[in-house]
């Protein structure tokens, strides 16, 4: 990365140390609130979440390491709160960039943060875990990443940026233990014969992480009007069929009144063939044509779904469902109704594949992203 990248990036990195351990610390309040209402007491795995959470959140905002310097005596300078990782970042971050700066909480940023601590406070504690237990991997090996750029880039020693240091340096840095403590609680919480759905939700997870980074690093394609392109990732209903696509956070869509379309509700965003991958289940997949017998509608044969298809219109590409995304991906909707009952006529009218007079808009802030 170069430097104008890493004047982009560190104020949302900021953010995201900020916000952090506010996260985490109210990951858990549902749990006791749900005790109240049921007059009853908390179940282990409650227990065992919310003190790793209470100590990351205690490290987080600097108490850990003064107690190992001062001793319980030093217990009264916690309130100086300059102490804070997120404080030791923006103190590296100013001096490297010879300016204060301020924490940006961009979009991207806001949409990462929601959707973490929604999985960070799920009420399965297999997820929860799984939730935990990726951001604190993916935090080391982002960490360490960071720092080496920012050395690089800047031309600075190591040992003189202090949050990097207190984390993945140093004779004994926190962060791994950070991971060793959150990696335990697997063999607390996940029976043997759930390991494949904790693997699962914590491939989902640390993905939730991994991109988040890739989209502050611009890590992006852009399409024919210069958008850029992040990668949304979707699935059937059942799970049984996942893949992931390259398109803008913006989605342009259609909604289209064709027999078929209008029975299953498909909401088509079209891609080139290359933007499509299949994470797995292709051995899911069975396919259905009819009339003209151009268009490959694939189908999920466990659920039924159609998350994904070759279109009349685009038969070297792909249609994609847009109700099958991931919506933490999603900035915003727009959907154009097309007149698929009349599609030679209607094909014809328009200046590209698809398109209508009628537009609206979707708004797209989810309160917490989809199961």
């Amino acid at each position: 990365m170069s430097k104008d990248e890493l004047v982009r990036l560190l104020p949302e990195y900021f953010a995201m140390s900020q916000a952090f351990p506010y996260l985490q610390a109210g990951s858990q309040k549902e749990f006791i609130f749900d005790a109240m209402q049921q007059n009853r007491g908390l179940p282990r795995d409650v227990e065992m979440t919310s003190v790793v959470a209470n100590f990351i959140c205690w490290d987080e905002t600097g108490g850990h390491s003064r107690i190992l310097e001062g001793g319980n005596a030093a217990l009264p300078h916690i309130l100086d709160t300059e102490n804070f990782h997120s404080k030791l970042f923006r103190r590296d971050a100013s001096r490297l960039l010879g300016r204060a700066i301020q924490p940006n909480y961009s979009t991207t940023t806001k949409r990462y943060l929601r959707a973490l601590y929604h999985g960070l406070a799920s009420s399965d504690p297999i997820a929860r875990c799984a939730h935990m237990v990726a951001f604190e991997l993916h935090a080391a090996e982002m960490i360490q990443s960071l720092w080496t750029t920012i050395v690089n880039a800047f031309e600075v020693r190591p040992e003189d940026l202090d949050y990097f240091r207190i984390h993945v340096g140093g004779y004994d840095p926190a962060e791994k233990y950070h991971a060793e403590m959150t990696s335990r609680l697997v063999s607390e919480l996940v029976p043997a014969d759930d390991n494949d759905r904790f693997l699962d939700v914590f491939d989902r997870a640390y993905s939730v992480s991994l991109e988040w980074c890739r989209n502050l690093i611009r890590i992006r394609q852009f399409d024919g009007d210069s958008r850029p392109q992040v990668l949304h990732r979707g699935h059937c209903h059942c799970g049984s069929v996942k893949f992931h696509v390259r398109a803008p956070e913006k989605i342009s869509a259609v909604k289209c009144n064709c027999s078929i379309c209008r029975m299953s509700g498909f909401l088509h965003m079209l891609v080139p063939g290359d933007n499509l991958s299949i994470e797995c289940g292709e051995e899911f997949l069975t396919t259905y044509r009819f009339n003209k017998n151009i268009a490959q509608h694939t189908f999920c044969r466990v659920c039924g779904v159609k998350p994904f298809y070759r279109p009349r219109s685009n038969p070297s590409g792909f249609s994609v469902n847009v109700q099958c995304l991931d919506r933490t991906t999603i900035e915003s909707v727009s959907v154009e109704v097309f007149d698929g009952e009349d599609w030679e006529q209607a094909i014809c009218g328009m200046p590209g594949a698809l398109g209508s007079s009628l537009k609206y808009e979707v708004s797209n802030e989810p309160e917490r992203p989809p199961q």
